[in-house]
């Protein structure tokens, strides 16, 4: 296991611990599996420094080519907009959670809510494969 799939193995675990932590609170006992996910990326620590980037693991990096990583409410937002999601998509990938996170902090609230959701769809699969979510 290379150095990128030991910091995504260790996001996608504090993840887990956080999405757990929600589950129990009860004003999100009657709310949806993604947005359990999406607030569990939101208390999610953001980093504290710059990590090395590296290739996106295969595991989380796959998508149909046919279809925007983008929640359907950004499809129609201009292009620097979305680029700026994408960005911050790659950087959740390729440097970790947190550092995608501190990094979506000099962005729009737009910016931010949809670069929430999109990484709460890519990481939704690999979530429900691994038992943490329904």
């Amino acid at each position: 296991m290379d150095q990128l799939e030991k910091n995504l193995e260790a996001d996608i675990q504090q993840l887990a611990a956080e999405i757990r932590d929600h589950r129990e609170k009860s004003e999100f006992q009657n709310v949806s599996e993604q947005r359990i996910i999406k607030e569990a990326i939101r208390a999610f620590p953001e980093s504290k420094h710059e990590s090395q980037a590296a290739a996106p693991s295969p595991a989380l990096n796959q998508t149909d080519d046919a279809s925007s990583p983008l929640p359907a409410y950004a499809q129609s937002a201009p292009a620097e907009t979305k680029l700026e999601i994408e960005y911050l998509l790659d950087i959740a990938l390729k440097k970790g959670i947190g550092q995608a996170l501190s990094e979506s902090r000099k962005s729009p609230a737009f910016v931010q809510d949809a670069f929430h959701d999109a990484l709460a769809g890519r990481l939704y699969p690999e979530l429900q494969k691994r038992g943490i979510v329904k």
